[in-house]
């Protein structure tokens, strides 16, 4: 199962984050924002079908996200919970921790924000668009 969402780059994309990486609705971005990676998200987590949610509310649910801009590529693999709601209207929050709050869409990531391809960073400051690809298997 697969679900895209388009996001923005923003000047203000710093990507320094340790243990998370988010997508969010809001258009605007600070400098505190050091984990936000994509603004102006076309769709959220509420988008999602009840399919494709009931498979991500597993623990053995094995998550790809495929990160694409103009000129790079990332990939970020995790896992899904039950205890995930995946609900959250505006924001989108992948992990390395197994902490779940409202907005996050899977845990045990093997990569932040800080980690993420830095020619694909360099697009996103530059504002160019961002391909956010989910995967479950």
């Amino acid at each position: 199962m697969k679900f895209k969402i388009q996001a923005k780059g923003h000047s203000n994309i710093t990507s320094r984050h340790k243990s998370t990486f988010e997508i969010t609705k809001n258009p605007d971005l600070s400098l505190a924002g050091d984990c936000i990676i994509g603004v102006a998200i076309d769709k959220s987590m509420k988008d999602f079908s009840n399919d494709f949610k009931k498979k991500i509310a597993n623990e053995d649910t094995r998550i790809t996200i495929k990160l694409k801009t103009k000129n790079s590529f990332d990939e970020i693999n995790g896992h899904g919970h039950p205890n995930l709601t995946l609900n959250h209207p505006t924001d989108i929050v992948c992990r390395k921790s197994s902490f779940i709050c409202s907005k996050t869409l899977m845990i045990n990531s093997n990569k932040a924000s800080c980690d993420l391809n830095l020619d694909l960073i360099s697009d996103l400051k530059k504002g160019h668009t961002l391909d956010f690809e989910i995967y479950i298997d």
